[in-house]
């Protein structure tokens, strides 16, 4: 088969066309047509096509098959870039519904009974803004204040997670207005460790179900977040999915922007510690299957 002129052949019966030698039949007419195509869309355009089958015309007589061939754009052959990750860290003090807010995001689900956190760290892929990207949320221990109220009390691995992280949910309770005076001094802590640039954060207050037991107004919240240089929202984790959902993507959406604005690189600061634990949805569904198996055991006895 030659793809310079209007000749064709096909099999061993052989298929001929070119000036001087009209089509035979009518599938002979239509590989005349389809070369006659090629030949067009190659002068018109530089760009160099592959060939797929379509199996439009595929009829055995004498040994000979013809097929109906039709350019694939290089544009499909060309290798997907790899997604962008997008890191956040939850961060707060005890009891605030840290995990239930990150469980609440990934599954749509609550639980209500959880073991001690341990700090798992979790991914998914969603779509920001018409892009997939990975996100990767790293669930926290709690934070506590120290005696005198002056220092922050939490663990080595709070501080991995936190230089890690490209984003902060930082998160207390309306019910807890201990858990409220936490957010300033956390945040003070996070940026010892990235003391230049703008940081990505939500103010998140949970618990937005338990009217009755508030101790933190509507407005104080907003007014931190806007002294911390964020967004405020209220959120309940038990109730409703839509808070928790909004807090989250506003918070992907900062984050992808300024990863996107500094190019991919990582904030650098005066700390070089190790990177959390890998990502573990395999630990989600343990509790999953932890938390039901204990369920249907108290339903029966």
């Amino acid at each position: 088969m030659s793809h310079g002129g209007l000749q064709l052949r096909v099999g061993k019966a052989g298929v001929r066309s070119g000036p001087g030698h009209a089509p035979r039949c009518a599938c002979e007419r239509r590989l005349v047509r389809a070369e006659a195509a090629d030949t067009r869309c190659k002068t018109a355009s530089p760009r160099s096509y592959g060939y797929k089958v379509t199996g439009a015309h595929a009829a055995m007589s004498g040994g000979t098959t013809n097929f109906l061939l039709v350019p694939i754009p290089e544009h499909a052959l060309q290798e997907r870039a790899p997604d962008k990750d997008v890191k956040i860290a939850v961060l707060g003090a005890s009891k605030v519904g840290k995990t239930a807010l990150v469980v609440r995001f990934l599954t749509k689900k609550f639980i209500g009974d959880y073991e001690p956190n341990t700090g798992a760290l979790y991914a998914r892929k969603i779509t920001l803004d018409g892009e997939q990207v990975t996100l990767k949320v790293q669930d926290t221990p709690c934070v506590a204040l120290q005696g005198d109220g002056d220092g922050l009390l939490c663990q080595e691995q709070i501080n991995r997670s936190i230089y890690w992280a490209d984003g902060y949910m930082l998160v207390f309770s309306i019910t807890d207005s201990a858990s409220y005076h936490t957010v300033q001094p956390l945040y003070d802590h996070v940026r010892r460790i990235h003391p230049s640039g703008s940081i990505p954060i939500v103010l998140v207050g949970n618990k937005s179900d338990l009217l009755r037991a508030r101790q933190v107004p509507t407005d104080r919240g907003e007014a931190l977040a806007a002294q911390l240089g964020g967004v405020y929202f209220e959120a309940s984790a038990r109730e409703s999915n839509e808070g928790v959902q909004a807090a989250f993507l506003h918070l992907c959406q900062e984050v992808s922007r300024a990863v996107g604005g500094a190019n991919g690189e990582k904030r650098r600061s005066g700390l070089h510690l190790a990177r959390p634990k890998s990502p573990n949805m395999q630990e989600l569904k343990r509790r999953f299957r932890q938390v039901l198996s204990a369920r249907v055991k108290s339903a029966t006895t």
